[in-house]
């Protein structure tokens, strides 16, 4: 059970106050954090229903108090200049008399919390507004706050949670003519199928739903519905499959961001089924269009993979240099990514000594983060690094199928498109 549906049972908005019980000084920067946003989403309650006779000055003297809370955070805390928006949107909404002058600061809050994988505390900012909107939510926030609801508690792999939520968001969707909204649903609730492992009716599912967009014309739930159908054939073992997907929902999308991501995934495709010329173009371009976003990481990582499965000693140290440069702000799972194929990169052009201290760093921090599937993949590889048959396994692509699918029509068509989108 998360810490969101412990504490409906208790304290409102407990869920932020378990910074407060780490290892941290109660000086330090997070506990200050978790308490300030206790005490503005305490504020934000005073707007709901609950509350419908409360005296101006009850508010006032809150208000003082947690706006003054919020005013002694570090200036530039990101997490600070949403929570001051948050405490000015609510004193706003009390005064005239307008609960819709709040949603955008909680929208905003619950979007911060959830890329910062804070998914607990960016359900209760979601409740919290659905509960404080109530009946005066406008149709597209009740049914954009639900869809959001839904996505977080998928990420937190409660389904049946997650389920409802896209079930109540498509159903007022539907009331509502918003056609648009009820694709978004049907894909997150073909996303839930996907997530529990019924791969074969979210396959279904995604193809229904793509027929759909398409007849309506509505291009971003086809390009999710692509982007969909992609990662669920590669999960079922069809990368060949996947990857027109993969470059039809990167031509579909209307921003640059999901269109570069799309791109890096696909660079990663191309070399598994063992296109390297591919992969190295569709990597780098989304290494020039995406900058420093997560993503570019990934591709770089995924560039130094193809030179040394190349065998090209100068581009392998080219992009790890690059990834040297990037290390220090990449997440546990990207890090440990970089450092199992640098170190597989060393193995493949004989630096045994070097290969073997880097899958050991990388196994200490995946086990540190609790990235299972890393550690089983980096013992495997370290096993067999000296052995004499471990030769193959590293001359081959990562995760490659047994026969290789880059010479398919569909395949070298995405491969020529690519070359085309280079010059």
């Amino acid at each position: 059970m998360t810490d969101s549906v412990v504490q409906h049972a208790g304290l409102p908005h407990a869920v932020f106050l378990h910074r407060l019980a780490g290892e941290s000084p109660s000086s330090a920067l997070e506990p200050r954090l978790g308490r300030a946003a206790f005490v503005a989403l305490r504020l934000v309650d005073l707007l709901g229903p609950e509350y419908p006779t409360l005296h101006p000055d009850a508010f006032r003297y809150q208000h003082v108090a947690t706006a003054r809370c919020c005013r002694d955070l570090p200036p530039g805390a990101t997490e600070g200049s949403h929570l001051v928006g948050l405490v000015q949107g609510t004193h706003d909404a009390f005064q005239q008399g307008s609960v819709g002058l709040v949603l955008p600061a909680l929208f905003a809050y619950a979007h911060y919390l959830e890329d910062e994988m804070r998914l607990e505390e960016a359900l209760d900012v979601l409740d919290t507004l659905l509960r404080v909107g109530g009946a005066n939510l406008a149709p597209a926030d009740a049914v954009g706050a639900r869809l959001r609801r839904a996505r977080v508690y998928r990420k937190l792999n409660e389904f049946d949670a997650a389920e409802r939520s896209y079930a109540e968001s498509g159903a007022l969707a539907a009331a509502t003519g918003d056609p648009h909204s009820e694709l978004l649903s049907r894909l997150g609730l073909a996303e839930t199928l996907r997530g529990r492992g019924n791969l074969v009716e979210a396959e279904s599912s995604f193809r229904s739903i793509l027929v759909d967009a398409e007849v309506a014309g509505d291009r971003y739930p086809q390009a999710l519905a692509q982007q969909g159908l992609a990662v669920l054939l590669t999960t079922r073992g069809r990368p060949a499959e996947a990857i027109p997907h993969l470059w039809r929902a990167f031509q579909l999308y209307d921003d640059e961001m999901p269109r570069v991501r799309a791109l890096a995934d696909l660079g990663g495709l191309l070399l598994i089924v063992g296109d390297t010329t591919g992969a190295e173009r569709a990597l780098t371009e989304a290494v020039r269009r995406g900058s420093a976003q997560d993503f570019a990481a990934n591709a770089v990582i995924e560039l130094m993979n193809c030179a040394s499965f190349s065998r090209d000693r100068v581009g392998f140290e080219r992009w790890r240099e690059q990834c040297d440069a990037r290390s220090a702000s990449m997440p546990p799972n990207i890090l440990v990514d970089y450092m199992l194929k640098a170190g597989i990169g060393r193995a493949r052009f004989g630096q045994l000594d070097r290969a073997e201290r880097l899958l050991a760093s990388a196994l200490r921090i995946a086990d540190e983060a609790g990235l299972h599937e890393f550690t089983f993949r980096i013992e495997r590889i370290k096993a067999g690094l000296r052995d004499c048959d471990c030769q193959e396994p590293l001359n081959a692509a990562p995760e490659t199928s047994a026969e290789p699918d880059f010479q398919s029509e569909a395949v070298r068509e995405v491969s020529d498109s690519l070359a085309r989108l280079e010059s």
